[in-house]
């Protein structure tokens, strides 16, 4: 039986106040949504309502397995959230290590700035960027290979230059702003643990491998969870700014479900591809999270 302690709830009071909010967000805005997924089970139409349109059991996910444009999309997804991890999880650590070395302030601060600042641009203006540089007609680039080749290259209408762009883009924009979490992890590391190794001897390197690496595991682990977790989240801002017709590549998840579901109202297989989208999501944190108690790391 549950004891409730009167008096750490009444000092503790205040906080359940400030948490009220945040807890109304999660129950309107995430959980009572959930019992619209019922919709991927019916043939949904605006007349009848999600309550009262037709059943159809399991129609929708058998189109998605076996339809090649939806399984087009869920690799194309995989593929581009994948490699957005791969290079981007180990990046921002590299980066907080080495912003952590620097002992000039003034200059640790300029760069700092300088590396945060494009998480606040729109993906909009960083598409402008993009085009800006990468254009075939008046780009930057092609304006340098054309005076060298003679010939321009479509950067943006090749599946690998443009997948090389999307990650490069991606990288650019969020790498600086992710190292804070790692910048602020490293703070909590005990600085008479770095004494110790400099009297044994110790270089920068063998203190950043043997101290600084380690006290980062918790963190670094928690993130990588979280990451897997939304490994089907392909951002569609980014994807559909700077996506092209002919780079199959640039199709995914995202601007599938806006093209069919909202574009074309087809709302029960788009929401049928949101909840395989969130179980395989579910899927992946869960093994993560085993892997990682094995090394007495996990999230929960």
């Amino acid at each position: 039986m549950v004891t409730i302690n009167k008096k750490r709830l009444k000092e503790n009071f205040p906080l359940f106040i400030m948490f009220t909010p945040v807890l109304l967000f999660f129950v309107i805005f995430k959980y009572i949504p959930m019992l619209g997924l019922i919709i991927a089970f019916k043939d949904y139409n605006l007349y009848q309502g999600f309550l009262d349109s037709p059943w159809v059991g399991l129609k929708h996910f058998h189109y998605i397995f076996s339809n090649p444009d939806t399984v087009r999309i869920v690799k194309n997804t995989f593929v581009l959230s994948l490699t957005g991890i791969l290079f981007g999880f180990p990046l921002p650590v590299i980066l907080a290590i080495l912003l952590n070395e620097v002992r000039r302030m003034w200059f640790k601060r300029s760069i700092q700035t300088l590396i945060y600042l494009p998480h606040f641009f729109s993906w909009v203006i960083i598409s402008g960027f993009v085009f800006t540089i990468f254009n075939q007609e008046t780009g930057i680039v092609n304006h340098v290979i054309e005076r060298i080749t003679g010939e321009t290259y479509a950067f943006l209408y090749h599946n690998f230059s443009w997948w090389s762009i999307f990650i490069g883009s991606a990288l650019w924009k969020e790498t600086g702003f992710s190292a804070i979490i790692y910048l602020a992890a490293i703070t909590s590391i005990d600085t008479s643990l770095y004494e110790a190794a400099n009297l044994d001897g110790a270089n920068k390197w063998k203190q950043i491998w043997h101290i600084t690496i380690p006290g980062l595991a918790s963190t670094m682990i928690l993130i990588l969870i979280i990451s897997l977790g939304r490994v089907m989240e392909v951002g569609f801002d980014q994807v559909y700014v700077l996506r092209t017709p002919v780079a199959t590549l640039s199709d995914v998840i995202s601007t599938y479900i806006y093209r069919i579901g909202v574009q074309n109202s087809q709302f029960s297989l788009t929401t049928a591809l949101g909840l395989f989208e969130s179980c395989i999501g579910l899927i992946l944190v869960l093994t993560a999270n085993q892997i990682a108690k094995r090394y007495n790391q996990s999230l929960w």
